[in-house]
């Protein structure tokens, strides 16, 4: 599907060794644009962008965004920035409420300032659906959220105030994309914080029984990342000045539970092994500071950003799946 992208610009992607800051390099780097990655690669992984260090368009830049001077040396000659760094998972958080603050609320602030004083032309970042909290409305609608369920959604909304206050009082042309339960190409399956998709799937190819929090009936908006992508492209690109300052979810507008999940990554991963078929699915506790449901209302990205998802949730577990089977080494 045909849509406005960044082309011949240079672009800073902060995180850019991460899951989606690296897909977002790969795809800036097809339209003849001068990439910059700015990671210190708490998250990130050098496999992720080790294919783009060959092109002289592509520059990594190993820094933290919690450093003002990073922030700066990275942000020279740039005219649009993606700003994906951040430390994501709710239970993280938690566990480390400081860290996470110093890197998503002080570090978010750094690259902020170093945009506005380099004068850069658009500031797409990162914002979470988690911003909603305990708000019980569904489909979610981006002005109507309610009080944080984790220091995470704190984070992440103060970043949406930030954007807001730089917007109104220094110009800066800032654009929120609240992503919801991204998926997809180079996402981790490993470590305490890995997200439910990639894990159930490594878990089911070694024939090991995925652990759901609760009775399974918790249901989410799941989004391929090739729908992130092309919503970072539209933020950065529109020329409709209804959309500038705004925040926008970034999701298909569908949710599935996690029983169903498992049956359709069953489904994928049974073109593969069709043993995977009877392996069960166990069940444990409900896990804090989670939500429930979560659904996005994305008429407001469709009308003010022409966005149209390019992945429903079967086309994105299939080629995710197909991915995962041919780089995930445990099976």
């Amino acid at each position: 599907m045909p849509y406005n992208r960044i082309k011949n610009t240079t672009v800073l992607v902060t995180g850019g060794a991460g899951f989606i800051g690296s897909n977002l390099c790969e795809d800036l780097l097809k339209y003849n644009n001068k990439v910059i990655c700015l990671d210190n690669f708490s998250t990130g992984r050098r496999e992720n962008i080790q294919d783009f260090l060959k092109d002289s368009n592509f520059t990594l830049i190993e820094g933290d965004i919690r450093k003002p001077e990073d922030c700066n040396k990275a942000m020279q000659g740039v005219q649009i920035v993606l700003q994906q760094a951040a430390l994501g998972s709710v239970p993280r958080s938690l566990n480390d409420p400081a860290t996470t603050n110093g890197v998503n609320v002080s570090g978010f602030l750094n690259v902020l300032i170093a945009a506005r004083d380099a004068s850069v032309k658009r500031f797409v970042y990162a914002a979470s659906s988690s911003t909603y909290g305990d708000s019980e409305s569904l489909p979610k609608v981006e002005d109507i959220i309610g009080m944080p369920l984790s220091p995470y959604a704190v984070t992440k909304y103060i970043n949406e105030l930030y954007a807001h206050v730089f917007g109104l009082n220094y110009g800066v042309k800032c654009i929120g994309l609240r992503y919801f339960n991204v998926y997809g190409r180079r996402q981790d399956p490993n470590g305490a914080y890995a997200a439910v998709i990639p894990k159930f799937t490594q878990a089911f190819m070694a024939h090991e029984s995925p652990l759901i929090n609760g009775t399974g009936t918790n249901s989410r908006d799941f989004t391929y990342v090739d729908n992130v992508i092309q919503m970072n492209h539209l933020a950065a690109t529109t020329t409709n000045a209804a959309a500038i300052g705004q925040v926008f979810n970034t999701a298909v507008g569908e949710r599935a539970d996690l029983n169903m999940l498992c049956a359709l990554l069953k489904e994928c991963l049974g073109k593969y092994d069709a043993a995977i078929a009877g392996v069960p699915v166990k069940y444990g506790p409900e896990r804090k500071g989670d939500i429930p449901h979560s659904l996005a209302s994305i008429t407001k990205a469709q009308n003010l950003l022409g966005y149209q998802p390019s992945h429903h949730l079967q086309q994105g577990l299939k080629e995710a799946v197909a991915w995962y089977w041919e780089n995930l080494n445990d099976r």
